[in-house]
């Protein structure tokens, strides 16, 4: 055992180490729980007593001398790759910025939305998420019979008929109306609330934006080359637009906006039903009516509006399929829009 003892020793001090699959070699050799040196202290047992003292002190020796070798070959393994590393560091540029989470995909959509109308002249304008009845359907010539009005589609304020979560941000639009003269230029974005089941098409919360222009001579072809516009700028260039025919109470005449779908590129999936085509906005011109309750003249001047979920505009932006993942809070789903911000 002492000639074995001293091949080792040798051995430790010369073996070859380049990589770190030399170095794990080493140490399943030399110093794990089945090596070679394990082995021997093992074997000690059967060593006469008399040599059994001498012996165990040659092995502790042998132990750390593998053990010292150990951590000078992982030490010679690390340098190169540090120096490597300071070598291609440029200690001029900033520091990189700490990790921090991402914007949520709907508030990404609205800064864009912002940007995009802001860059055409629209101003941006705000109002109360409770309203009252004339400012969320009277001044939008909704008839006192019209279903939007019932509990079913609609959340009212302690049973008050006269007070209810807005149905739509158009409520902005007429306190906007009331309070200045044309030429008026203003969207509206904000939360609004319907009474509805919710589902992966569906929510009793979501976010609408709404626009409004009021001038002399506003024509429908100005609407079509706003709407154009903004679809190009937020789908891309490439985006077509289709206009139906609709109704709407405070437009006239009303329309429906499809643009051909960006999951299938309108060939047809069933996302967009396999027409090609999905609906993401209401607009038309602003009905004389609506122009009147106002207190605009309405011989004088013309306008049109528009409006939309902002989330279907996400849901086409980012491809997404369920509208529950909104509200959600998934991390999961929340840190997919990292490479967004």
């Amino acid at each position: 055992m002492h000639e074995q003892i001293k091949a080792l020793k040798a051995e430790i001090a010369r073996y070859p180490v380049q990589n770190q699959e030399n170095l794990e070699a080493f140490r399943l050799k030399f110093i794990a729980r089945k090596g070679v040196i394990a082995k021997l202290f093992g074997e000690l047992k059967d060593v006469a007593p008399a040599e059994r003292k001498a012996m165990g002190e040659l092995l502790n020796e042998l132990k750390e001398a593998a053990q010292r070798q150990y951590k000078a070959l992982t030490a010679q393994l690390k340098q190169p790759q540090e120096e490597s590393h300071q070598a291609t560091e440029d200690w001029t540029l900033p520091p990189p910025a700490d990790a921090v989470g991402s914007l949520h995909p709907l508030t990404l959509v609205k800064a864009t939305i912002t940007e995009l109308f802001e860059g055409i002249g629209f101003n941006i304008s705000e109002g109360p998420e409770i309203e009252d009845d004339w400012h969320n359907f009277g001044a939008l010539n909704f008839p006192p019979n019209h279903p939007a009005r019932a509990m079913l589609d609609t959340f009212f304020v302690d049973q008050d008929p006269d007070m209810v979560l807005r149905t739509h941000t158009s409520s902005v639009q007429i306190r906007v109306a009331e309070n200045q003269q044309p030429p008026i230029r203003t969207i509206s974005i904000g939360r609004v609330y319907r009474n509805e089941t919710i589902s992966a098409r569906a929510h009793c919360l979501f976010h609408q934006v709404e626009g409004l222009y009021i001038n002399r001579d506003v024509s429908f072809a100005e609407l079509k080359e706003t709407l154009l516009y903004f679809v190009k700028g937020l789908f891309g260039r490439a985006t077509k637009i289709r206009l139906r025919p609709s109704y709407f109470p405070f437009t006239e005449p009303s329309a429906e906006i499809d643009i051909d779908c960006r999951f299938c590129k309108g060939q047809g999936c069933n996302i967009c039903k396999y027409t090609g085509w999905v609906e993401i906005m209401g607009a038309g011109m602003v009905d004389p009516v609506v122009l009147t309750n106002c207190n605009i003249d309405a011989q004088a001047y013309t306008g049109f509006a528009f409006g939309m979920g902002i989330e279907r505009i996400a849901m086409l932006r980012y491809q997404i399929n369920d509208l529950r993942l909104f509200t959600e809070n998934d991390i999961r789903f929340l840190k997919q829009f990292t490479a967004y911000a």
